[in-house]
């Protein structure tokens, strides 16, 4: 997991509460949840359409309709069709692995900008497909767009929050998860009914909508003040945000800990 600064105790309280800064720019970070969960939903309604079944997977549509006593399961045992559907979990992996360390080292807005890149591509591949290679590396796309934006929305999110908020701000990010899922299967269920044949094309290519939130939100995304004393060891800086986001300009308890964080990172545990 990307490494972010947290001190081994408060040598005084912390002052500050939340503002209206960092919530918006935490709904903004967390669409990376919504986006996950939709991702997580969508596959499996839009595999079950049979527009869909019958371009890219017709050995899968012709079981379906030869034999209606086949079970589900050899109905829909087929290589090509795990792939599309593990493809994103596949390349979701791998990318964590590449997104630890560019959160680390760049910072949490450049991997957040581009996982919503990610994302934004994949779906716009997603919704175009013409066929089955364009649709799974559209999925591909996707699953680096979660390996990015699970790195460090969180990570953000915990961050910007203060302290006593933290956990709060973290179940935010799950919740969009479950809102993301319960929006997708809700578009499954209105774009199954359209009869002309191309609502999976909707389904893949709604993710495109949180996706350009996030996008372009991350474009003007701040950078937490636990990133700028790591990367740029910016004291002045990051007591201005500091100060920002917490509304007070009260806020040297804090920032002395995290300075002292950035000092010795191998000996830090959680702020209450």
């Amino acid at each position: 997991m990307a490494g972010g600064l947290v001190v081994t105790g408060k040598s005084q309280p912390y002052n500050g509460r939340i503002t209206w800064f960092v919530v918006l720019s935490s709904m903004v970070a967390a669409t990376g949840g919504i986006i996950f969960g939709y991702d997580i939903g969508i596959s499996g309604g839009v595999t079950s359409m049979e527009p869909f079944l019958r371009k890219f997977f017709p050995e899968v549509y012709t079981k379906m309709k030869q034999d209606s006593k086949i079970s589900n399961y050899c109905k829909f045992d087929s290589q090509l069709l795990t792939s599309f559907t593990s493809s994103l979990y596949v390349a979701g992996l791998v990318a964590s692995f590449f997104a630890s360390p560019v959160t680390r080292t760049f910072g949490r807005k450049p991997s957040i900008l581009i996982g919503g890149a990610a994302f934004l591509t994949g779906a716009a591949l997603g919704g175009a497909a013409y066929n089955i290679y364009m649709l799974i590396f559209g999925r591909v796309l996707l699953g680096v767009g979660v390996g990015f934006a699970n790195q460090s929305v969180p990570l953000y999110l915990s961050e910007m929050a203060p302290p006593k908020s933290r956990g709060a701000f973290n179940i935010g990010f799950q919740f969009c998860v479950g809102i993301g899922v319960l929006v997708a299967n809700l578009i499954n269920y209105g774009t199954e009914k359209i009869k002309d044949g191309w609502g999976w094309r909707i389904s893949l290519a709604m993710a495109a909508a949180p996706a350009t939130i996030l996008t372009v939100g991350a474009l003007f995304l701040p950078e937490t003040p636990n990133s700028l004393i790591q990367h740029g060891n910016d004291h002045e800086k990051a007591m201005k945000m500091l100060q920002r986001i917490r509304g007070t300009t009260d806020v040297k308890a804090e920032l002395v800990d995290l300075i002292k964080a950035s000092e010795n990172p191998n000996n830090s545990v959680p702020l209450n």
